[in-house]
């Protein structure tokens, strides 16, 4: 427990020398892997630079998380009211306003930012540059007129949205994440290019707020998902009214009289108000210097080893810069290895085997580790446990029963990977996380003691079920049956 009454150390600073500033680290971009880089080291008395050229709190705060998950939450409000007869509770069909709706997303977004201002941490120590920086050898930065030498430095400048190479998208408006908060009025009709998450997400928010949709996408949706989880969040979509178009080339794009027309390769026409491109990202690394520091990258993003290095070994690289899961979290994971590496010289691996990702629809859909087909591929001995939602009492008496828990097993029951499709499945998704970077056997899950009634006994049930043939099996009857006449 921290001592309020015990004085913060005071902050290790950077120094000037020459006309060049200098630091122990040097971080550029201040989204939430920069953010959490720069915070720890300054606390852990390393002399920190930090450089932006936007805003503070990077995607994640400002058109990405925070955002889309207000967005997401209104949406739920307004359905709830609509699934409400279901409790035998009777109201009207919600009004949505959607100048509030926005209200709430950005006043989310004004409630976080303090933590991630540049007040905030230069009272941590750090000297915050708000300008673009690029590199100017192997071990300096320009930013703001400022030269700055580091005995290490970490790019942590994120991605932004890939457009898809569509004949005629640069020639009608388009949304992406980065302006789709910022509409003032709800779309009449809004066309969504991809289905992946953040397609899904969407498409479901803006459905449930008022608008039309229609969701394209040239594969099926949430292609990375187990087959049974991306059933029931098709069904649910098409159940609340979202035109699904899957395996569906796009020929082009054009202006039509209501907004925007998309043009299919099978000669249909599908006219929305709003386009919203939501197909994929790319690493943020144009005007960085890559070139003068080393820096090797590709159209994946830069080139790391297990520890994140680049191959200038004084730099790392991390979030979505790196290449690699392209997820909030993963970037708060990298950076403290990065920590740990460039501070300490302690030795890091970055280990995916328990990776996380959540799509934040109703249900939600969770899941951690392989994939049944993953699996299979790297050659485990796969078993496959599921236990559907409807068997859990909780999920009963809110009305919630469409889902499932999908548990991948290797070798003697160790646990490979788990989906969840369920109300708050992100809540619940993290002990089967810690089973797999513990690897923990099944049995560990089943003896597990649940609070009655929640959505946790969803994962203790589908564990159990792996024991049930031996445990209500023939061999079992027959040993109960003797071991009943050898007691007394």
């Amino acid at each position: 427990m921290t001592d309020p009454h015990r004085r913060p150390l005071p902050a290790r600073r950077p120094w000037r020398k020459g006309g060049v500033l200098h630091a122990d680290l040097c971080v550029i971009g201040a989204g939430s892997g920069g953010l959490s880089v720069a915070a720890g080291a300054a606390q852990m008395g390393a002399a920190v630079v930090l450089i932006e050229k936007h805003r503070m709190g990077g995607d994640c705060l400002n058109t990405g998380c925070v955002p889309s998950k207000a967005l997401l939450a209104a949406a739920h409000a307004a359905e709830a009211v609509r699934r409400s007869a279901r409790f035998g509770i009777t109201a009207p069909p919600p009004e949505v306003e959607f100048g509030r709706v926005q209200a709430h997303v950005h006043g989310v977004i004004a409630a976080i930012a303090p933590h991630d201002s540049v007040e905030r941490f230069e009272g941590l120590g750090v000297t915050v540059i708000l300008a673009p920086g690029r590199f100017t050898g192997p071990a300096e930065v320009e930013a703001g007129g400022e030269r700055i030498r580091a005995r290490r430095f970490v790019i942590a400048t994120g991605s932004s949205p890939a457009l898809p190479p569509v004949p005629g998208l640069a020639d009608v408006p388009f949304l992406t994440n980065e302006a789709v908060f910022d509409l003032t009025a709800l779309p009449a009709h809004l066309v969504v290019l991809g289905a992946g998450p953040i397609g899904v997400e969407m498409a479901q928010a803006f459905r449930r707020l008022g608008a039309s949709v229609s969701l394209i996408d040239i594969g099926t949706i949430l292609p990375r998902d187990e087959p049974e989880a991306v059933a029931i969040i098709r069904s649910r979509l098409v159940a609340e009214g979202v035109s699904l178009h899957e395996r569906a080339t796009v020929a082009g794009v054009s202006r039509a009289a209501a907004g925007v027309a998309v043009s299919l390769g099978d000669g249909r026409v599908i006219e929305g108000t709003h386009l919203l491109v939501a197909t994929g990202r790319r690493p943020r690394l144009e005007g960085l210097g890559l070139e003068a520091a080393g820096i090797a990258a590709t159209a994946r993003g830069i080139t790391v080893d297990r520890a994140l290095r680049t191959t200038n070994r004084r730099v790392y690289a991390i979030g979505d810069s790196a290449g690699g899961p392209q997820f909030t979290h993963i970037a708060a994971y990298h950076a403290g290895l990065v920590l740990r590496s460039a501070l300490l010289g302690l030795p890091v691996r970055a280990d995916y085997r328990a990776l996380p990702w959540v799509t934040y629809t109703d249900p939600e859909l969770a899941h951690v580790g392989l994939t049944e087909a993953e699996a299979r591929r790297a050659g485990y001995p796969v078993s496959v446990l599921l236990e559907p939602l409807s068997g859990n009492d909780r999920a009963r008496t809110e009305g919630e029963a469409e889902g499932l828990a999908k548990i991948v097993l290797g070798r003697r029951g160790r646990v490979l990977g788990a989906t969840i499709v369920a109300p708050h499945a992100g809540e619940v998704i993290g002990l089967w996380g810690l089973a797999i970077q513990r690897n923990l056997r099944i049995g560990a899950i089943a003896a597990l003691l649940a609070p009655y009634p929640t959505l946790g006994e969803l994962s203790k049930r589908a564990a159990g079920n792996h024991f049930a043939p031996l445990v209500f099996g023939p061999w079992m009857r027959r040993l109960v049956g003797l071991t009943q006449r050898l007691l007394p």
